[in-house]
């Protein structure tokens, strides 16, 4: 009975963690978006600037009061979550990098 109490635990705080991971990088992203030229967005072939920032932003507020798996917001809230985790990976993955890249910035370089 122990065991199952404490895998119950560390199945908690697994969960914990991506949640404070994952509600960092949507506040890194919304961030990065809304600080970034509009004319960068298109320059690259992405969605505009208003887009994300719109997404990023409802994105970061689900993720910061339901967490990953939507919390005590049921089924459809943990959904929305899952598809606002998934607009922050792809904005993080594929359309940072390339916003950076046309306007010659980087954000983690090394020093």
């Amino acid at each position: 009975m122990d065991f199952v109490k404490a895998m119950g635990t560390a199945q908690e705080y697994v969960l914990y963690a991506l949640w404070i991971i994952a509600a960092l990088g949507a506040v890194l992203a919304l961030v990065h978006a809304a600080v970034q030229r509009p004319d960068a967005f298109t320059a690259v072939d992405r969605q505009s600037k208003a887009f994300w920032v719109g997404i990023l932003a409802l994105a970061t507020l689900f993720l910061g009061l339901f967490g990953v798996a939507g919390g005590l917001g049921g089924p459809i809230v943990g959904m929305i979550c899952l598809v606002g985790l998934v607009a922050v990976l792809v904005y993080l993955v594929d359309v940072r990098p390339k916003v950076d890249e046309v306007q010659n910035r980087r954000w983690f370089r090394k020093l």
